[in-house]
């Protein structure tokens, strides 16, 4: 596209766009001559925010690269023309709209409220600035057709999104996904969309009752905090997002001690004034909880991301930066798997043959490892919670019991479907006190696991690149004989499909060892997901993480260089 074709495609976008702020943004990089400002334009003009994890995610601002009210107000057109174009009872079943603090998220939601009203849909307007587990648990509890969450969860500050969910609760999956995407090719000018007034009979302004539905069941699930909780000293973030209050009033209703909460990150913020980057993953994220958990003596640590669903857990350890080390998604992953089979492997009504346990293929292989000891049935998906929750869905034989994902999300009870920072944040919450009562602490129950079921070291290399395609191309036409000094004995090509839909994702199986690499979703980078394996026997707990240490960094260093 030159520069003319540019300019002009800008110019017709501003005159359609409903927003006058947007409309402005858009007028001065047009009156503006530098080659920043054409870079600028260009970037947003590039194309048009797609239908990715569950929906749309990008950078606010003006353009159709962007969140903005026009591509909100085009998004939610065609959700309302797929929805009543499937079933025309939608329309009385309504959709259910949530928003966190993200910026511009209360007047996105909003919008959608209006548009939804407008195509003759009913809706059900969360209280602003609520957690994504809500709104994912307030579709099944209001019986709606769908639901949608303004969020950019963990993403960069300048970002937001707007993410779908269907009647069963769970994200949207393939096909509807690409649906919905193909409806709004259909759309048209987004000013000539039709939009309900606020005040619209069609829109119901939902109350506490949604939440403190919502508490009662996840604590119902989860049970009451065990004897001798009262004593566990945490230390609690919601990293400036908005779990925060949410998590309080659940620990309280389970029967926990109150937190010290992290005041400087208690309340809501876009701009996240104390984080480098608003993800829990990221080094540094959880040093203001170190340090004040530090002067308390915390016993733990729990941190919530921004919309929290996922949730990040950091124990003592007096060789660590700050004397607190975070536990990998993999590590807490496998801690809630065992301890909910455990539990249900005392309860006489629950039969352990029929409880599934899920991770995905870039998880670590520990849970399969836990579930095959307990007598569990255990499943692998794709990455996403949209595949993970409906892995019992077409098994008569089995029920969901449990899923997570490396990335900090977990799925600890039913009345979620989706990852669910609260919930496993209660379900830690017991593991740890548990384990207090017989004088352990978390790092005592995980090394018993690892004594049991070998060591299991996971790591992630990720490379930024433009060119993923091209790496996995490469990948594809020469695959590496070894890596690591290993020989690589089997590889798997998920692309082509198998047991699983169709992924562009390579798999290398090592003798004790894994490596699973992929391009990522929402970035310009290609990832490598790897994990080790070291059995204890003949050789202490040490010795054996030792060992895997050390075949991790030849593995890593091997995989960076395949990557380049």
């Amino acid at each position: 596209m030159n520069a003319d074709e540019l300019r002009a495609r800008a110019a017709a976008w501003q005159a359609d766009d409903p927003d006058e702020t947007d409309r402005a943004e858009l007028a001065a990089l047009l009156a503006d001559d530098s080659p920043e400002a054409a870079a600028e334009l260009a970037d947003r003009f590039a194309g048009r925010l797609i239908f990715g994890t569950a929906g749309l995610r990008g950078a606010v601002g003006a353009g159709p690269n962007r969140m903005n009210r026009a591509t909100v107000t085009t998004a939610t057109a065609a959700l309302a023309a797929w929805l009543l174009g499937r079933d025309p009872a939608a329309a009385n079943a309504g959709v259910v709209v949530g928003c966190d603090a993200r910026h511009r998220s209360e007047e996105f939601a909003a919008q959608t409220a209006r548009v939804l009203a407008g195509a003759g849909l009913r809706v059900y307007l969360l209280p602003s600035r609520q957690p994504t587990p809500l709104l994912a648990y307030a579709v099944r509890y209001l019986q709606a057709a769908a639901g949608v969450m303004i969020t950019a969860s963990h993403n960069p500050v300048g970002d937001n999104g707007y993410k779908v969910y269907v009647a069963d609760g769970a994200q949207i999956a393939p096909p509807a996904d690409t649906d919905v995407e193909a409806a709004m090719d259909l759309v048209g000018p987004s000013t000539a969309v039709p939009v309900a007034p606020a005040d619209s009979p069609l829109i119901s302004l939902v109350g506490d009752e949604v939440a403190q539905a919502y508490l009662d069941a996840i604590c119902a699930e989860l049970g009451p905090a065990p004897q001798g909780s009262a004593w566990l000293r945490l230390t609690y973030t919601p990293l400036h997002g908005v779990a925060g209050q949410l998590a309080l009033r659940a620990f309280e209703q389970a029967g926990y001690p109150r937190p010290d909460v992290v005041e400087a990150q208690f309340a809501p913020d876009p701009d996240f004034p104390t984080l480098r980057l608003p993800n829990p993953e990221e080094p540094g994220a959880l040093d203001l909880a170190v340090a004040q958990a530090r002067r308390s003596g915390a016993d733990l640590i729990i941190a919530n991301d921004p919309d929290g669903d996922r949730l990040a857990v950091a124990i003592p350890d007096p060789a660590a930066p700050g004397g607190y080390r975070q536990l990998t998604g993999d590590q807490v992953g496998a801690l809630l798997g065992w301890f909910l089979l455990e539990r249900l492997a005392v309860d006489p009504g629950a039969k352990l043959s029929e409880q599934l346990v899920v991770s995905t293929v870039v998880s670590g292989s520990l849970l399969s490892t836990i579930a095959a000891a307990a007598g569990a049935p255990y499943a692998q998906t794709l990455t996403g919670f949209k595949w993970i929750v409906r892995a019992a869905d077409l098994r008569p034989d089995v029920r969901f019991c449990y899923g997570y994902e490396e990335a900090l999300g977990y799925a600890v009870t039913g009345a979620v479907r989706d990852k669910d920072g609260i919930s496993a944040a209660l379900a830690v919450l017991a593991v740890a006190a548990t384990a207090s009562q017989a004088g352990q602490s978390l790092q005592d129950v995980y090394d018993a696991l690892e004594q049991a079921h070998g060591v299991h070291v996971t790591a992630q290399v990720s490379v930024p690149t433009e060119g993923a395609i091209d790496v996995m191309s490469r990948l594809r036409g020469a695959p590496p004989p070894d890596l690591g000094g290993d020989p690589v004995r089997a590889v798997t090509d998920y692309s082509g499909g198998s047991d699983l839909p169709s992924a562009d994702m390579l798999g290398y199986q090592l003798a004790g060892a894994r490596v699973v690499i992929r391009p990522s979703g929402t970035e310009p980078r290609i990832k490598a997901y790897l994990e080790v394996v070291e059995l204890v026997t003949g050789r202490t707990l040490a010795g054996a993480r030792l060992a895997a240490d050390a075949r991790m960094a030849r593995l890593r260093a091997a995989v960076a260089e395949l990557l380049r």
